[in-house]
């Protein structure tokens, strides 16, 4: 069966190779989209002179918050048992992570991320290269409604499409679990009633000017 592993990620700045994720938050769902697990943990990061002023404004966690958040290597562990514990690994192993889709909103930065990081501790990657991302679904979503006379949000991230939806941050402040749920809720929403949406075979245009 597969899943589907909503994530976000919090950094000391925007520039992958040089920053660090200092937060992870995600949540696993099944095929249905039923909520099956979440997970959250900060991390210590190695170079704790570079946060930027601009990030730690979005997330306000300071190297002091994270003073017992465990290293790196421990954290990747604990998030890649946690998602082998609520899949299907009996046959698997950790073969199972291919049949995992990756989800989250504008999901090839915090991917990069996450794939710089695993590649620090000398951990595979093994999650299916398949993604779900929230920003581009939503940008095409809100294409079609616009065409069908619907309203739609004016900005595409994350807090416009969630109020668009009737969702919102219970704070101002960024956290990458909250951030990973809401943006799982936008998901749910796009693609059912993505479903509803339909079109006869000869109204189809295929010719490209």
């Amino acid at each position: 069966m597969a899943h589907y592993l909503v994530f976000d990620v919090e950094a000391t700045g925007l520039e992958v190779g040089y920053h660090e994720i200092i937060q992870l938050g995600a949540c696993l769902y099944d095929d249905k989209w039923n909520q099956v697990s979440t997970f959250l943990t900060n991390i210590y990061p190695e170079h704790k002179d570079r946060f930027s002023i601009p990030a730690s404004r979005v997330h306000e966690l300071s190297i002091y918050d994270l003073d017992e958040a465990p290293q790196l290597h421990e954290a990747l562990e604990n998030f890649e048992n946690w998602v082998l514990k609520h899949t299907d690994t009996k046959r698997a192993g950790k073969s199972a992570l291919r049949n995992v889709m990756i989800c989250g909103q504008s999901v090839t930065t915090d991917i990069n991320f996450l794939k710089d990081a695993y590649h620090k501790i000398h951990l595979t990657w093994e999650f299916s290269y398949r993604v779900l991302d929230l920003f581009v679904l939503s940008n095409f979503f809100f294409m079609v409604l616009r065409a069908n006379n619907i309203s739609t949000p004016k900005s595409l991230s994350l807090g416009a499409v969630a109020e668009h939806f009737g969702f919102e941050r219970e704070t101002e402040v960024h956290n990458a679990l909250e951030d990973a749920v809401l943006t799982a809720k936008c998901l749910k929403v796009i693609i059912r009633n993505g479903k509803k949406f339909q079109i006869q075979e000869d109204e189809l245009d295929f010719e490209v000017d």
